[in-house]
């Protein structure tokens, strides 16, 4: 290296650092960030109605739950389970399930999972368009699950930012598009259940709770079920 050159290279490096630098902000800057803040158990508790419809709260017990692990205890910030009974009706168990943050490595069980993993045989699943109880449609899924000792009819919609996945895949694609947006959507799973020998005997009352669930929750716990008050 000659004492001229010397100058030049140490320019060079001035402005290959600079730009270096300059790049990293902007990835810095495009970062994907969570756009919802954490909800607790006990917050999430008390934004869930006692009373939904013909509907009252009974207890917390008897539901299928996600098989306990560490993803599972990372995944969700609040998870409800409730059992509601009404007069000449089907008594309801009900789910929700919420994570404010869904990316690559955290994203909400779909039921799909969790029954298999409690002995249950199931179903194909079928994609319906549940009336939301408040003038919107939202896509659902559901299946029939024969266990042991029991069947369950089982309804619910899983939502990702502002998008209604009905598949894993989807699911995954729309935290894909999220991220690439800047943002790490939140995700809720809302799951309503029965003891019913078939889904024809039960769809009237799944569909019925599901929709006067959204009608009488209160604007922040409509936005966590379905993205808008």
């Amino acid at each position: 290296m000659t004492p001229s050159s010397s100058p030049l290279i140490t320019r060079r490096s001035m402005v290959m650092g600079a730009a270096l630098a300059g790049v990293g902000g902007v990835a810095m800057a495009r970062q994907p960030r969570p756009e919802s803040a954490r909800i607790g158990k006990e917050t999430l508790e008390r934004l869930v109605p006692t009373r939904i419809g013909d509907w009252t709260f009974r207890d917390s017990s008897g539901l299928v739950l996600p098989p306990p692990d560490a993803l599972s205890d990372a995944l969700y910030s609040g998870i409800v389970t409730r059992t509601y009974v009404a007069p000449d009706r089907m008594p309801m168990m009900l789910l929700i399930a919420y994570s404010n943050v869904q990316d690559g490595m955290l994203q909400v069980h779909r039921p799909e999972f969790c029954y298999p993993a409690g002995g249950y045989r199931l179903s194909p699943t079928v994609v319906e368009a549940m009336p939301d109880g408040v003038g919107g449609i939202i896509p659902a899924n559901t299946f029939s699950a024969d266990g042991v000792s029991r069947t369950e009819q089982v309804l619910y919609w899983t939502r990702v930012g502002a998008a209604f996945p009905t598949t894993w895949l989807g699911q995954r694609v729309a935290v894909l598009r999220a991220n690439l947006n800047g943002v790490i959507p939140d995700g809720v799973l809302v799951r309503v259940s029965t003891l019913a020998p078939d889904m024809a005997s039960a769809r009237g009352d799944l569909t019925a709770f599901a929709a006067q669930l959204v009608r009488t929750a209160p604007p922040p716990a409509r936005r966590l079920l379905v993205g808008t008050a």
